[in-house]
């Protein structure tokens, strides 16, 4: 049978390997997920009209950031106040459970994107599935606002049965003054909330998975028509399917390795104690959403144009900066002849 050696502590080598991981996760996920958030707001700003897509990718970065700053949290905590000997201390279960929570309501936003991408793009011939992606289209406010009402019932639920659950761990370790049950309970309790947390995500999660299922048949039947009617690759339908479909696959490779990460990161913590394991599950976690973000990023025409206008005006401070320079080394040479004052400008600014 294959067992796992117990990894009570790291080296310092590792550590410090971890904290910088994570820090360049926190400032990536915080970065792309708050450029997003921004670009968004600044149309509210100017009170300019949100479209569907922009009002739910408005929401979903601003819960992601919160989700960055969660798994950071977890990161710090786990590096410096978490102690293998007792891997359920009381803050770190709350920072788990926060995290599940704050983890739904993105998956909650998430599918709404997606229902929304199946609304617009998938051409329904049945009345009934008409009049759901028309609806759909009009209430995809009141939609954002149910699943955050949803993803907030279940934050509640979880959150007083987590402290419920420890309250009665804790009165039952007060009771018994014997170590090894006290560990026992403090893990049971944490596994029964850990599996509520993650009954609020099946959900969600099954409306994905039709709503990308949807899309896939669609783009297969569009593609079909194609081929029959021999049109050309330049297709704005077949193009909307093609990125839809990008940023929803993508969506759900990366929820698939976050969960996957979360789940073995609870015996790695419970059963196992291995420290190290526990680290790389966190810092797998951490990639998924800013990477999801990236994504978003490439997949969206507005978004892409204020990147473009951001990078060029980088691009053109970098190079004022370096003409200043190339002026300031040329005032140097007072001695320098003319033609090579002027050979050497030209391969300046040329």
């Amino acid at each position: 049978m294959w067992t796992l050696t117990p990894s009570l502590t790291v080296s310092y080598e590792a550590k410090i390997a971890f904290l910088s991981l994570s820090i360049l996760e926190f400032a990536v996920g915080i970065l792309t997920n708050a450029f997003i958030f921004l670009v968004n707001f600044w149309d509210v700003v100017k009170r300019q009209p949100l479209s569907n897509s922009d009002l739910v990718l408005l929401c979903l970065s601003f819960i992601r950031i919160f989700l960055h700053g969660l798994l950071f949290l977890d990161a710090i905590h786990l590096i410096y106040f978490q102690k293998m000997k007792d891997p359920l201390s009381h803050n770190y279960q709350a920072i788990i459970i926060l995290w599940m929570t704050v983890n739904q309501i993105s998956l909650w936003l998430t599918t709404c994107l997606s229902l929304l991408y199946c609304a617009k793009i998938v051409r329904f011939s049945h009345t009934f599935l008409l009049c759901v992606a028309s609806w759909i289209s009009r209430k995809l406010p009141q939609m954002l606002l149910g699943a955050i009402l949803f993803s907030c019932i279940c934050t509640v639920v979880c959150l007083w049965d987590f402290f419920s659950r420890s309250r009665f761990a804790f009165t039952a370790v007060l009771s018994r003054n014997d170590t090894e049950f006290n560990i026992q309970i403090t893990k049971l309790s944490f596994f029964y909330s850990f599996l509520l947390c993650n009954v609020g995500s099946i959900p969600p999660f099954l409306l994905f998975l039709i709503s990308s299922g949807l899309l896939i048949v669609s783009l297969g039947s569009h593609m079909r028509t194609m081929k029959a009617q021999t049109r050309g690759s330049q297709d704005p339908s077949l193009e909307a399917h093609i990125k839809a479909l990008v940023i929803l696959v993508s969506f759900l490779c990366f929820s698939v390795v976050s969960f996957s990460a979360a789940l073995v990161s609870v015996p790695l913590l419970m059963l196992w104690q291995n420290k190290f394991g526990v680290m790389v599950c966190i810092g797998m976690m951490a990639v998924c959403p800013s990477a999801h973000a990236a994504v978003l990023i490439s997949g969206n025409a507005k978004l892409r144009r204020a990147m473009d206008i951001i990078l060029s005006w980088v691009h053109r401070g970098l190079k004022v900066r370096t003409d200043r320079k190339a002026d300031a080394s040329t005032e140097d040479r007072p001695e320098m002849h003319f033609h090579e004052y002027v050979s050497d400008s030209s391969r300046i600014y040329l």
